[in-house]
Formats: structure tokens, sequence, C-alpha cells
């Protein structure tokens, strides 16, 4: 079966919900994937390491990245790389949106 190609706006693609976050995968494959974040105000996710580089893309709102210790303020339209095996964390500081991307090499 062939994939069609669809233009979609990236924010429409998964919504907000109160007390939560949500994640959509948009794509998957045997050497990375896209997934699709919405993260309520003050929802985290706490600090763990990844075997594989990560590009943060942030799509909408505001979100304080922890990277080795370091913080960083992110918002809408700036992105950033996670190295892999470096402890990073997240925590949204308004509601926001990111596309993670995942390499996995």
């Amino acid at each position: 079966m062939d994939e069609q190609a669809e233009v979609r706006r990236v924010g429409d693609l998964v919504s907000y919900q109160d007390g939560a976050v949500v994640s959509r995968i948009i794509l998957k494959r045997e050497t990375g994937n896209v997934t699709l974040f919405a993260f309520d105000t003050g929802q985290e996710l706490s600090e763990h390491t990844t075997p594989y580089d990560a590009l943060v893309q942030v799509v909408d709102g505001e979100a304080a990245i922890t990277i080795a210790g370091r913080p960083y303020r992110l918002r809408a339209g700036d992105l950033i790389i996670m190295p892999a095996h470096q402890p990073h964390a997240l925590k949204a500081v308004s509601r926001f949106k990111m596309l993670l991307t995942m390499i996995r090499s």
C-alpha cells in the first residue's frame, strides 16, 4: 500500500487536556520516530536519559528544559538538541506543544 502525502497543521494534530500530557506518534520507523506532545501548564517529564539524540521543536507555548543540569527556556519556534546519554527533564511553563524527533543511530 502506498502512503499518500498530506499537508497538516502540526499544532492541530494533538489537543491539550487539563492536568495531562498527551502524545501522538506522527511517524514511526526502525531508524527513529516523530512524536507530538501537548503538556498542560505545570506538567513535566522527570529527569531521564536516552541512548539516542533527540530534537525538540516547540510548536506552541513555553517550556523549561534541563539538560545535564543546565536550564533552557524555549518558546514557540525554538528548537534544541538533547544529546544521547545526557540526563534531561522538561516542564511546561505554560501549556505547550512540542515535536520530538528521536534518531536511532
